[in-house]
């Protein structure tokens, strides 16, 4: 592909992915977008990363669940070690030079893959996730896809964290939404203001160590306060 070709291409890729209104539809487009434009690229996945966890979120085929559901049973991987503070890792063949050599052979006894090169996915210096793509040829990406890849991983980085954002916008919103529904509640149940029954939610999530948007859920939902009888705490802020 010449650089006219993939320029026009990534730049229709890119405006699409910033249509998407959910982080799981990015990301979708994100493993999409790297099969098409990534030359030798025959397979791609996205990992997200979160605290205590890696989850792949999207895929180009089935075998990119096995390959993560491997870095797990054998704590080892691209996303289980330090890697993921560096921008690209190149593998020219994991069945033997891997850095990670029991998951490496495996990776490539059970799904036939060969090449691998990952991206951090990152804005500011938060890392995002992982762009992971695989070839079944050993050696399939030279230079010039780790230069087009790294291309690709920022477009799509942006577009994640935008994605992302809105989705805790939205989620921001409905929790706000819900704890001002059961403090109504509340406030009508026993006679409270607004900032009474607010503190009696609080006081409750700090009790039982539940989140405020749980108890409020619960409030919502049965009209009775959680793990308590049917009264607010005693002690009110006047």
């Amino acid at each position: 592909m010449d650089r006219h070709e993939f320029g026009r291409r990534l730049a229709d890729a890119a405006r699409g992915m910033s249509e998407t209104r959910h982080p799981a539809d990015a990301l979708e487009r994100v493993a999409t977008m790297a099969v098409e434009l990534i030359g030798p690229c025959d397979v791609a996945g996205v990992c997200v990363l979160r605290p205590g966890r890696d989850d792949t979120c999207a895929h180009t085929h089935d075998s990119l669940q096995t390959m993560d559901d491997l870095q797990h049973a054998l704590d080892e991987g691209p996303a289980m070690s330090g890697h993921r503070t560096v921008d690209v890792i190149s593998v020219a063949d994991l069945s033997r030079d891997a850095p990670w050599p029991r998951w490496g052979t495996e990776v490539a006894e059970k799904t036939g893959v060969r090449a691998y090169l990952g991206f951090r996915l990152f804005v500011d210096a938060e890392s995002l996730g992982m762009l992971n793509l695989y070839a079944y040829e050993p050696g399939a990406f030279d230079h010039a896809d780790q230069l087009d890849g790294l291309v690709v991983a920022a477009h799509a980085a942006v577009a994640l964290s935008a994605a992302v954002a809105q989705d805790q916008m939205h989620t921001a919103l409905g929790s706000r939404q819900l704890i001002g529904e059961a403090t109504g509640i509340l406030r009508e149940r026993f006679a409270l203001t607004s900032e009474q029954a607010f503190a009696v939610l609080k006081r409750l999530s700090s009790q039982q160590n539940i989140k405020l948007f749980a108890v409020a859920q619960h409030v919502v939902d049965t009209g009775t306060l959680p793990g308590a009888a049917d009264q607010p705490p005693a002690a009110q802020p006047g």
